[in-house]
């Protein structure tokens, strides 16, 4: 009994961490949630989004709520494994020792944050890969466990050589980090400015020995009622393209018990599922894959104590696939329009195309490929 009150009650100081941050944070609350699983499932998150959308700002706002150390930098091609992980202790390298003094420093952390993560070079990008992977930190013959809890990274594009794509492939879950709905706006300062009063509510706090303890309990989920249904959703990914490898596969298990953590359950459900929304590896996969995903959900759908998020649909919106088609189409029927033009329009429709086979009402993809396939047609005649 004790243990159960005992998991309940860390959990009910994450959620409530958590509830801050989104009543700080305007419109992030998918990024907070993943967050949280993150934290629970003690896995790393990546955030794609330009500057000036609160990427560092969630983050700190997260920091500050743990009884724990953070280290945040700023990569650049430069940075050198110094500004990361310490310089070496003069004085043990006088005796012949090579010793890194980490105080303060990425070793010492629990909470890690990378700004500008794909701007890692040769120099640090092994000992990166070590610690996101392992959570070791190793350098000479020096080798520690790191007390990290969660490694976030960040940055405004997705990588474009094989040496950075192995270093993003270490986040297991992506998410993206768009400027918040004008609609919510004024919500944003109204929150913005509440963060300078000095008259502020007192804010929840957890601990890093909670947290670690959260991870622990993730760990004695029961997993066995959804692993028939996680098994098919893992097949059908790969045979749409999804490298989904195996080493993820078992890695993303920790996460689906995380989401059923959080919700005080000591058995995973199908929508537990949802984490596997945000697996992509380029942003044409995100529609597809939360297609996927909410079709293997809806098996669940009348499931009790089901996450937040996974009742919140990411799939494609058919009103603004329509309004591009027919925008396309518009162009199209330009006079004299350059066959470059021509040819973007063409894998600018493919690309719609693709996306429309994943609107989950049949009435609304119907209606949103009846113009695609009239285009299709225009297109066709003129090749």
């Amino acid at each position: 009994m004790k243990t159960t009150l005992d998991k309940n009650h860390l959990v009910d100081k994450l959620n409530a961490v958590l509830e801050h941050l989104k009543t700080t944070f305007v419109g992030k609350d998918d990024i907070i949630d993943l967050m949280g699983i993150c934290l629970a499932g003690r896995e790393n998150l990546f955030l794609l989004g330009p500057p000036g959308t609160a990427k560092s700002a969630m983050v700190r706002g997260l920091a500050n709520l743990l009884h724990g150390k953070t280290f945040e930098y700023l990569l650049t091609r430069f940075t050198e494994p110094n500004e990361l992980f310490g310089p070496f202790d003069i004085r043990k390298l006088r005796e012949g020792e090579l010793v890194t003094n980490t105080e303060g420093m990425l070793p010492e952390a629990n909470l890690i944050f990378l700004d500008e993560l794909l701007n890692a070079n040769s120099a640090i990008l092994n000992s990166l890969l070590l610690i996101l992977n392992e959570r070791i930190f190793r350098r000479g013959r020096e080798t520690r466990a790191l007390p990290a809890l969660m490694i976030v990274g960040a940055s405004n594009h997705l990588p474009e050589d094989e040496a950075l794509q192995a270093l993003f492939d270490r986040f297991l879950l992506r998410v993206r980090c768009d400027y918040v709905d004008p609609a919510l706006l004024s919500q944003v300062l109204q929150a913005g400015w509440q963060m300078e009063q000095a008259t502020a509510p007192a804010a929840p706090m957890i601990a890093h020995d909670e947290l670690t303890a959260l991870q622990q309990l993730s760990s004695q989920v029961d997993l066995q009622p959804i692993i028939p249904v996680y098994l098919d959703l893992i097949r059908q990914l790969r045979q749409a393209g999804v490298p989904v490898s195996d080493r993820r596969a078992v890695k993303l298990q920790r996460l689906i018990a995380a989401s059923a953590l959080l919700c005080k359950r000591t058995t995973a459900i199908v929508t537990d599922l949802w984490v596997l929304r945000y697996i992509w590896d380029t942003e044409e996969q995100i529609e597809l894959i939360a297609g996927m995903v909410n079709t293997a959900l809806e098996a669940g759908a009348d499931e009790p104590e089901q996450h937040p998020r996974a009742t919140v649909r990411t799939g494609p919106d058919a009103d603004a696939l329509y309004r591009e088609v027919i925008a396309l189409s518009l162009r199209w029927e330009l006079p004299d329009l350059p066959a470059s033009e021509r040819s973007v329009i063409k894998d600018r429709l493919r690309y719609l195309n693709g996306r429309s086979a994943w609107i989950a009402n049949d009435t609304q993809r119907a209606y949103v490929q009846t113009p695609i396939e009239a285009l299709w047609k225009k297109v066709l005649q003129h090749t």
